[in-house]
């Protein structure tokens, strides 16, 4: 059996740290597996970085679904969560856990992510009850990057530390096995990290949360020049795509490619009997 709840909180009990990255496809799935990284997130970061949008908000849940498939396909030891769309949380309860069945039940994710702290709390009660796991996520959630005024650090001044430790308390106590806190200081995630006895996965959180996640095209160097100040670019992956491609369009336009290691030939004997000895193939 692969990672299951009970994986990760034994690497918290023990202080090892938990690595989690997003996955969309199945190539990168496999490969993140292969490097070991012990979640892969279905994120609807997707929405940006994979189908073009300027936000997450407008990613649906077929659009999760399609890439929950493809990336459960690559995985046979990493845990797959896949998030829960866009006001997907506020929904009836009925909703909820049909979207969440749908989810684990054709797209065979391991469980969901669901964003919010005090208003989704009822559903992940309910979830949980019904025997979905659900990772929590709270600080800068991009599903509410309009009512939070951009994608801007959360937690800095006291009305809203406080909030955080509710509501990071409250997600535990619903049921949650794990929760993700982005963009919050390192001394609050720190807090957090060490008051709840869930795992807790930090993205731009600092150094003391219990894992860290980020999306696969940042740390990769995949996509735009800009990135957010929290992320480190492992690769230039980008940039190598675009010499490989350039390099491959001035030589199909320069006829250079292909070259006579990549041709097929037809067999001496063929040729003949279709050609009578006619090299070029002409009547």
């Amino acid at each position: 059996m692969g990672v299951t709840r009970r994986t990760l909180d034994k690497k918290k009990l023990q202080g090892e740290k938990i690595a989690m990255v997003t996955a969309y496809d199945f190539p990168t799935a496999r490969i993140a597996e292969e490097a070991g990284a012990e979640i892969l997130l279905v994120g609807d970061s997707l929405g940006m970085v994979v189908l073009g949008y300027d936000s997450t908000i407008p990613v649906t849940l077929e659009d999760m679904l399609h890439h929950t498939k493809a990336v459960t396909r690559a995985t046979k030891q990493s845990m797959v969560i896949t998030d829960l769309p866009f006001l997907i949380a506020h929904l009836s309860t009925d909703e909820v856990l049909k979207s969440a069945g749908k989810l684990m039940q054709e797209g065979f994710a391991y469980g969901v992510k669901l964003e919010g702290g005090e208003p989704v709390l009822e559903k992940i009660k309910v979830l949980t009850e019904a025997g979905v796991p659900v990772m929590g996520h709270l600080g800068l959630t991009p599903q509410s990057v309009n009512q939070l005024g951009g994608y801007v650090i959360q937690g800095r001044e006291e009305p809203a530390i406080k909030q955080l430790r509710f509501d990071a308390k409250a997600v535990e106590a619903a049921g949650a096995f794990a929760l993700v806190l982005e963009c919050v200081p390192e001394e609050i995630a720190e807090e957090i990290s060490n008051m709840l006895s869930i795992p807790v996965i930090g993205i731009g959180a600092g150094r003391y949360t219990d894992g860290q996640v980020l999306v696969i095209h940042d740390l990769l160097g995949i996509g735009g020049d800009w990135s957010p100040s929290f992320v480190k670019q492992f690769a230039a992956v980008g940039k190598s795509m675009q010499m490989g491609l350039n390099q491959y369009v001035k030589e199909v336009k320069s006829q250079t490619f292909p070259s006579e290691e990549h041709v097929i030939h037809l067999k001496e004997e063929v040729k003949l009997a279709l050609y009578g000895g006619r090299v070029d193939g002409t009547s």
